[in-house]
């Protein structure tokens, strides 16, 4: 590109300086070829003065001292050289001034200017004055020479000035082909800096744009394959679980597993629905989730994570407030939540996980509880990657988008032992 630019620029002045250049050539020219005729002219006049009316009667005439370049002449009527210097018979010039005018010509490679000399009203000679055309020549060339020269120092000049341009140009372009490089290496933080040219910048906020929108893009979609994995193991887990169960005990009754794997499929499909929507949220509105009474959304938590629970010697406990139970909360949210809290519950803590329902008034509260200590700083608890076991921590910052997005809070209210609380708007 700086190599276009040069060129533009370079072609450019070159039309301007032609455009320039050829009319003030020619006018050079002109002007120093009539700057001779005009001198050749005083030169004669001056002589003609100095021509008495006795001149044609033999009377000697005084001429001024001629140039070194050129030459001075009188001649009589009869065109015949009386004094000076000048062809020994009369041109065309010194014929054409007996008739009474000033002529200026150019003949035989030399300028020409006759002035006719007259007493009482007649023509009695003519003076000329004449130098050769060489000499202007020569002038005319030198000027030129000084005009060209001139010339290419401008265009010497505007080289480097379209140099320098073509470098504030097509750097910010560079650095901008640069960082669509990155980008499409992978490192989607990479930015196009601003260079103060509007139509560059221009294009540098709209790439910057493209990138963050990218980023975002692809940032949901990784967030949404995390959030789906990690939410999809704990229920895929519990049906093969109970199916497995259902199979090795002798006798069991093959419809409660049935019951049990359809309640555990319809909690996937939640599960699926709810990370889908979660991932969408930034791009439209999310349609709320069905109220559904808190109790039995407890119940069914209680169900899910009992088995998990006693097959490490653990129990789950329910600590409902009567009146609570009957109010309605968004039951999906509310399962995936409590979902990833005993999750983590199970993972991190120890002893008897305990779930309390406590209505506040403005809000429902229900505390997840068990009889571990935090090991993490408070601080970068809900951060996604934050873990102090073998997970990869998701769980957390997903219950808190997950919350968020359903117009609920998660926080920690508790270290020793550790303590969730979700905060549910009412719905009644």
């Amino acid at each position: 590109m700086r190599q276009r630019v040069v060129r533009v620029a370079l072609v450019a002045a070159l039309v301007a300086l032609l455009l320039l250049a050829v009319p003030l050539a020619v006018v050079i020219r002109a002007s120093f070829f009539a700057d001779e005729r005009g001198e050749l002219e005083r030169t004669a006049m001056a002589g003609a003065v100095r021509v008495s009316p006795d001149f044609a009667t033999g009377d000697p005439v005084e001429l001024p001292s001629k140039r070194s370049e050129g030459r001075l002449g009188v001649y009589d009527a009869k065109l015949r050289l009386r004094t000076g210097t000048g062809p020994a018979t009369a041109d065309a010039a010194t014929r054409q001034a007996l008739k009474g005018s000033v002529v200026q010509r150019r003949s035989d490679g030399e300028l020409v200017a006759a002035v006719p000399v007259s007493s009482n009203e007649r023509v009695i000679g003519v003076v000329r004055a004449s130098t050769g055309t060489g000499r202007v020549w020569g002038r005319i060339v030198l000027a030129w020479t000084a005009l060209l020269g001139a010339a290419l120092v401008a265009l010497g000049a505007a080289v480097l000035v379209a140099r320098r341009q073509a470098r504030a140009l097509s750097s910010p372009l560079e650095s901008l082909s640069r960082a669509s490089q990155t980008v499409a290496d992978g490192d989607l933080t990479a930015r196009a800096a601003l260079c103060g040219i509007p139509e560059i910048d221009s294009v540098a906020r709209t790439h910057n744009t493209m990138v963050r929108r990218l980023a975002s893009l692809l940032q949901r979609e990784r967030h949404f394959t995390a959030n789906a994995s990690h939410q999809l193991r704990t229920p895929l887990t519990g049906l093969q679980l109970g199916l497995e169960t259902a199979l090795e005990t002798p006798g069991a009754d093959p419809r409660a597993a049935l019951r049990e794997a359809l309640e555990q499929s319809g909690h996937l499909r939640d599960t699926i629905d709810e990370v889908l929507q979660l991932a969408t949220a930034e791009t439209g509105p999310v349609p709320a989730p069905a109220d559904e009474a808190a109790g039995d959304v407890l119940g069914r938590t209680e169900r899910r994570w009992h088995g998990p629970l006693a097959q490490n010697g653990r129990r789950i406990d329910l600590a409902l407030d009567p009146a609570a139970a009957e109010l309605p909360v968004p039951g999906r949210t509310t399962d995936q939540v409590l979902d990833v809290l005993l999750d983590n519950a199970h993972q991190h803590g120890r002893g008897t996980v305990t779930v309390t329902l406590r209505d506040i008034g403005a809000a429902l509260a229900i505390d997840v509880a068990d009889e571990g200590t935090l090991a993490l700083d408070p601080k970068s608890l809900f951060g996604r990657g934050a873990t102090t076991g073998p997970g990869e921590g998701i769980g957390l910052s997903l219950a808190v988008d997950l919350a968020r997005a359903a117009g609920a809070r998660l926080s920690l209210t508790g270290t020793a032992p550790t303590r969730f609380t979700l905060l549910l708007p009412r719905g009644d």
